[in-house]
């Protein structure tokens, strides 16, 4: 924070950033001092600050220093120590008018003595603020707040987007039910449906994976669990992230598929993929082949799955007959879930999406120009109501990894924060973002992601 006495400062920085993250000089002159105006406790604030500062930057957390800003050699060791923990190094600087800054030191119980406020406000206007990322803040502006949450669409088709131009559709993968699987279901699905969210998909593993949770929690077969909230009042889509062509013949699964096309009236997807994990297909006694092998399948799957689903019974696609009925309602959309060079090109062909992690959409999108293949992600955020509600779940979520280092792999941030980065997401191509929470723990916790589907 850069400015002069009565410029806004701590105003500014305690709207945006939780309490443990400012670390105010005022503040610590009334740690060890008599009071925040106790000068005499400068030497001692100061240098309890400094130690703050290092042990935050240290570990990777964002730090907001809340003093003028204008003592030349504590500026210039701050910016080398932002740098040092590769965290970004932004001067806020109050550009607020002299004459608004003595009349608001007047009006404090203990005023900055005028000459002193007066050679604060020549040192803003000369500071030298060179290798900083420089934020001008003007008086007059209102902090920005997050949306309202509780926000709802005004679309009413399942296909709905937010004004960002996306869909997005809540990825479960923990099933944290008790005793009550059925409700704990069916509540969460008819909340992801009230919170403006296009469709809900379901994990297909055989055993509950350790990104997620612990092998023996419960994972449900997802073409049953899907039946189920197939007969929901919902606009919900509903399919799998993904469904390995490991687990299934191709025909059984395009079986599954326009089954529940044919009982939700037009609203299956199918995610597709090649497998991964070697543990579950050992338990199961499935076999388990190498990459190239299941790529292979992969595009064996597609064209037996289509030509299952086509009008009328036929030869086709090495199949001596296509009776299968009932037919799906619609074209269900197939979408490969993987961003490897084989899977990419096997999309482009084949498929109608592709779905990456967000550090792969580029690749995927460039992979994919010229087709009309969507580009779609997993996306594995944290997300909290405010800033003090965004840290405890990064607190009680990430275990024995640094907080600041489970924040950045995360994304951790308010509704309003994730907004801007799924913005950047709908600019590079992305369609459709898949959302899944480390801290799904039931309908409740849909509320507070309203505002990103608005």
């Amino acid at each position: 924070m850069v400015g002069a006495s009565g410029s806004g400062k701590s105003t500014w920085a305690r709207a945006r950033y939780r309490r443990e993250e400012v670390v105010s000089s005022d503040d610590l002159r009334g740690v060890v001092g008599s009071g925040a105006h106790d000068l005499d406790a400068s030497d001692d604030a100061f240098a309890l600050l400094e130690r703050i500062v290092d042990a935050r930057l240290g570990r990777g957390l964002t730090t907001v220093v809340d003093t003028l800003g204008l003592d030349d050699v504590r500026r210039s060791r701050w910016l080398e120590a932002a740098r040092a923990a590769g965290l970004p190094a932004v001067a806020v600087l109050l550009d607020t008018p002299d004459d608004l800054c003595r009349s608001r030191n007047r009006e404090r119980d203990r005023p900055v003595p005028a000459p002193a406020l007066a050679a604060q406000l020549r040192k803003v206007a000369a500071v030298d603020l060179v290798g900083w990322q420089v934020h001008r803040v003007r008086p007059g502006r209102v902090p920005e707040r997050d949306p309202e949450v509780g926000l709802r669409p005004t679309t009413g088709s399942a296909g709905r987007r937010n004004s960002q131009g996306l869909r997005f559709v809540l990825q479960v993968g923990r099933f944290p039910w008790g005793e009550s699987p059925t409700p704990w279901l069916t509540q969460v699905a008819t909340a992801a449906d009230e919170a403006g969210f296009a469709g809900l998909a379901l994990m297909d593993h055989l055993i509950q994976i350790p990104q997620v949770g612990r092998a023996w929690e419960p994972i449900p077969e997802p073409w049953v669990t899907l039946g189920l909230l197939a007969g929901l009042d919902t606009r919900l889509d509903l399919g799998t992230l993904v469904t390995p062509v490991t687990f299934r013949a191709p025909g059984i699964t395009a079986k599954a598929a326009a089954t529940l096309d044919a009982l939700s009236g037009g609203r299956a997807f199918l995610g597709l993929g090649a497998g991964w994990w070697a543990r579950e297909h050992a338990a199961y006694g499935l076999p388990f082949p190498p990459p190239r092998e299941r790529l292979d399948e992969v595009e064996r799957a597609i064209a037996t799955m289509r030509a299952l689903w086509a009008p009328g019974t036929r030869a086709a696609a090495g199949l001596p007959e296509t009776t299968s009925y009932p037919r799906p309602a619609h074209d269900i959309p197939i979408i490969l879930g993987g961003s490897g060079d084989r899977m990419l090109s096997i999309a482009r062909q084949y498929a109608d999406a592709v779905n990456v992690r967000t550090e792969h959409v580029d690749r995927a999108v460039d992979a994919l120009e010229g087709s009309d293949v969507t580009v779609t992600v997993l996306d594995l955020p944290t997300v909290g109501r405010d800033r003090e509600d965004v840290w405890a779940r990064v607190e009680r979520l990430r275990g024995s990894t640094r907080a600041a280092a489970y924040a950045e792999r995360t994304h951790a941030g308010t509704p309003a924060v994730q907004r801007d980065r799924y913005g950047a997401l709908a600019a590079r191509g992305v369609d459709t973002v898949f959302l899944a929470l480390a801290d799904l723990d039931g309908p409740d916790d849909l509320e507070r992601l309203a505002p990103l589907t608005a």
